[in-house]
This record gives C-alpha cells, structure tokens and sequence, in this order.
C-alpha cells in the first residue's frame, strides 16, 4: 500500500498541520507537502472569494507538485450575515482524477470595531486583531477566534474541521466510485452500522 501524497496551497503552519492531522486519522500512511501558491484573491476575501481562494489554492498546490494525488485549499474570509460580519473558513480538495469538494468550517462573527478597520481602512483581519491583541502574526497561532472565545476553541480546531467536511466525499462510498478508491488507503470507520 503506497502513501497519498497531499500538497497543500499554503505555508501557513497552522493550515498545514490542520491538513496532517485530519489526513492521518483517515489515511495510514500520510505525506503532506506545503506548497506556496497564489490564491488569486485579494488578501483579505469578502463572500465567494473565499470559495474562490480556497479552489484556486487546491488546484495550484496539486499543478505545482508533481508527486501529489491530492491538493488543498484553506481560505478563511468575511461573509455578510444581516448587519454583522461572519468569519468562515473553507477547504477545497481536489484529485488527479479531477474530484473536487468543498467543505466549510463554523463561522463567528466579528466585533464591529475590527470590522471597520477592516472594510473602512482596508486592513487585514490578522492586522486588525495584532493591533487589538498586541499578539505577532495571531492568525499563525489562536487565531481571532482564539481570543474572541477566551480559547473554548482556536484557529487549528476550526481548520481541521473545514479540512474534515471537505474530505467526506472522499471518504464515503455514498458519493460514487472515487469514494471506493480512497476505501483501500483508510483506516478502519470509527462507527459501525450498530452505532449509526
């Protein structure tokens, strides 16, 4: 049984290592490769761009290293919900056989003094919390939602889970054939049908 290979669109250790852990509960032998892409998306994505980002950076990470059966995109951005900003990170991954799935992770909203620096002053959301915190490159580490949530939750929980709801479709033979190919390379499913 060879490893499966996964490039994934970024050098952001916390995007990186998010992929590792997810990938190595389902697969048994793992390798990951960071990739530096461009996501073709401003850097700090409003709304679809997000989805867009993170596509483009499956896509760039899987064309640029060769050795890869799989790339993944990570984009975390800024969706409109009613008067608030909602903060949501999605995955995309996609195969040499041309598979692609998207996946979203949970999404907390923004207080509205970040956002007005944000959407008045063109700051990053990264740059935004720095300032607030006094914390270097916070999004690496916590995350926004790290100290937004006193740390119940963090950047690398909320990763992994994108990382997860983008990966089902590859995992479960419900989705069709290319599910089955993945079936040869998983660990055993942690439910059986009696606990379904």
């Amino acid at each position: 049984m060879s490893a499966i290979c996964v490039a994934v669109g970024s050098e952001n250790r916390v995007k990186v290592s998010a992929v590792e852990s997810v990938f190595s509960r389902v697969f048994c032998d793992v390798r990951v490769y960071a990739v530096k892409v461009n996501s073709g998306v401003p850097p700090q994505p409003l709304n679809d761009e997000t989805i867009k980002g993170a596509l483009n950076r499956a896509r760039e990470a899987l064309r640029n290293c060769e050795n890869a059966d799989m790339g993944v995109g990570i984009e975390a951005g800024l969706f409109r919900v009613a008067d608030s900003f909602f903060d949501f990170q999605w995955c995309a991954i996609t195969s040499r056989d041309g598979m692609t799935s998207l996946g979203c992770g949970p999404g907390f909203a923004h207080p509205h003094t970040v956002i007005e620096r944000v959407i008045r002053r063109g700051e990053e959301i990264e740059r935004a919390y720095e300032a607030l915190t006094g914390v270097k490159n916070i999004g690496e580490k916590t995350g926004a939602v790290g100290f937004l949530s006193k740390n119940l939750t963090n950047r690398s929980e909320i990763t992994e889970m994108c990382v997860i709801m983008a990966l089902i479709p590859f995992i479960n033979e419900i989705y069709g054939s290319n599910a089955i190919m993945a079936q040869t390379l998983t660990r055993p499913s942690r439910l059986t049908g009696d606990e379904l």
